[in-house]
């Protein structure tokens, strides 16, 4: 019946769930325990270190890390104020407004993402085996993809 799940189709999306926030708790602790940076934050840094010229627009820093406008405006302000990012507007559209990685905001990254890789090591890769890790992987990129079900119902 559409509307109710089956019971291996709820286990299935609890243990999603609950794996996905216990992890993503247990990588925010160390970040702010280390360096003071949320999981937001280092993602925002992260994006901009990764973009060309470590610098991207306000709308694609946002899409990149899944936060409204107001948001990644909020995110962006309270960075700058730390000194780790600054705000520009774009010579091309003066409607835009590029944010860009300062000196500082690079070498925090940098900090950041040693802790970042050990964390994700720690409470995620070592736990599983290469064969879970593949077949994890394959799975949820799948389920990124949005690519509808292959497998047929038996009901």
């Amino acid at each position: 019946m559409a509307g109710e799940l089956k019971p291996e189709e709820l286990r299935a999306w609890m243990a999603f769930l609950d794996a996905q926030a216990t992890v993503m708790r247990q990588l925010e602790a160390d970040l702010v325990a280390h360096d003071g940076l949320t999981l937001a934050e280092f993602d925002v840094l992260a994006q901009l270190g990764f973009a060309p010229e470590s610098r991207l627009r306000m709308v694609e820093l946002a899409d990149r890390v899944r936060l409204s406008p107001s948001g990644i405006t909020r995110l962006v302000d309270r960075l700058s104020r730390a000194g780790l990012l600054k705000r520009t507007r774009c010579a091309s559209d003066r409607r835009g407004t590029w944010a860009m990685l300062t000196a500082a905001g690079r070498q925090r990254l940098e900090r950041a993402r040693l802790m970042h890789l050990r964390g994700v090591h720690k409470h995620f890769a070592r736990r599983l085996s290469s064969p879970q890790l593949n077949s994890l992987a394959k799975t949820l990129e799948k389920l990124a993809s949005g690519e509808p079900s292959r497998v047929s119902s038996t009901r």
